[in-house]
């Protein structure tokens, strides 16, 4: 009688062996990261690891997304100055300085795309 059940258990535990299980509901390959980047925005990194985005707006505004809010910032000049209140924002090309008292992001940029293999 031993020897049954220690044939059928080895037998049963073999089987369980190329099992797979897949117990996540939502599809194949379980949870993965979710791309953060706002939709039409341009992502702009500075000095210390900040980063926020910038959305141009129908009549020169431009949107801005920054990590703690958004906020719509009107053109303050012809030199790519949008400001709202103490915010301001100076864009140059693909650079760009932001004022948010009593924070400043300095030596903003767009990041540079992956160098491509040839």
């Amino acid at each position: 009688m031993k020897r049954t059940w220690i044939t059928l258990a080895s037998l049963l535990l073999a089987g369980c062996g190329g099992m797979s299980m897949n117990m996540w509901p939502f599809g194949p390959g379980g949870p993965s990261e979710t791309n953060r980047t706002p939709a039409n925005a341009a992502e702009y990194q500075c000095d210390g690891g900040k980063r926020f985005w910038v959305r141009q707006m129908e009549g020169g505004a431009v949107w801005l997304i920054a990590p703690d809010r958004e906020l719509r910032l009107a053109k303050a000049g012809a030199d790519g100055r949008y400001a709202a209140g103490r915010v301001s924002l100076q864009l140059d090309g693909s650079k760009a300085v932001l004022v948010d008292p009593p924070g400043e992001f300095t030596n903003c940029k767009f990041p540079e795309p992956p160098a491509q293999k040839k």
